[in-house]
């Protein structure tokens, strides 16, 4: 490839990594946003979250075109085509991170706020949340940095979400059976509890991703 070409190419590639961090830092304060409103019942914050989920959308749309373009015009190779290939990957957990923040900003939006405010189950919803954030904070860290470390933290701590996913599931179904009246509220609240489960599952993905990045292999598979 001719100097000025691979220069031009150099900068649509760090172009790339540019837009995916936007995103990914994006989509960290999506999660920070929804789960503030959720404390504090603050409708306002959980439309705002809401309303940029179709932001995010469009810059996934924009990362998926420039990739696909650069893939038939460059037709990469090696570290390259992996950088590509994980940023087409990565793009759609990053959406559905963000799509998923914005899931639990919709349960905001009608929770019953006086139940929510006598809930003991709250205290461990707030804790797996700020899990969950950093998970997908270092996830996206790892990516900007390539930092296989800080990936391998990432996956290991998603053994601590899934502990309390299980935990507050019990919690909720057990007050269920105790407060009848109040099962609408208490499910919706497991839903949140199970959005954030899945927040962990795609800031893992994220860092697998990282890892492939690295070394080519994915969940000890050689891809390329």
């Amino acid at each position: 490839m001719p100097t000025s070409n691979r220069k031009v190419y150099d900068e649509e590639l760090l172009q790339l990594d540019s837009m995916l961090a936007r995103m990914g830092h994006a989509a960290g304060g999506a999660i920070e946003s929804a789960m503030t409103a959720l404390k504090n019942g603050d409708l306002e914050l959980a439309r705002s979250v809401v309303a940029r989920d179709s932001e995010i959308n469009a810059v996934e749309h924009d990362v998926e075109h420039r990739c696909l373009t650069l893939i038939l015009r460059q037709q990469p190779v090696a570290s390259d085509l992996r950088k590509v290939s994980t940023a087409l990957k990565m793009v759609t957990d990053i959406e559905r991170i963000a799509d998923q923040a914005s899931d639990i900003a919709e349960i905001v939006l009608h929770l019953d706020q006086n139940v929510v405010k006598t809930f003991d189950v709250m205290a461990d919803i707030y804790r797996m949340g700020d899990l969950v954030l950093g998970m997908v904070k270092q996830a996206i860290g790892a990516y900007v940095q390539v930092d296989m470390a800080a990936a391998a933290e990432v996956i290991a701590r998603d053994d601590q979400a899934d502990a309390f996913f299980s935990r507050i599931s019990a919690e909720i179904a057990h007050y269920i059976a105790a407060h009848p009246a109040e099962a609408e509220t208490a499910l919706d609240l497991f839903m949140v509890t199970k959005y954030l489960e899945r927040l962990g599952d795609h800031a893992v993905n994220v860092a697998e991703w990282v890892e492939f990045l690295k070394t080519g292999v994915h969940k000890s598979r050689k891809i390329v």
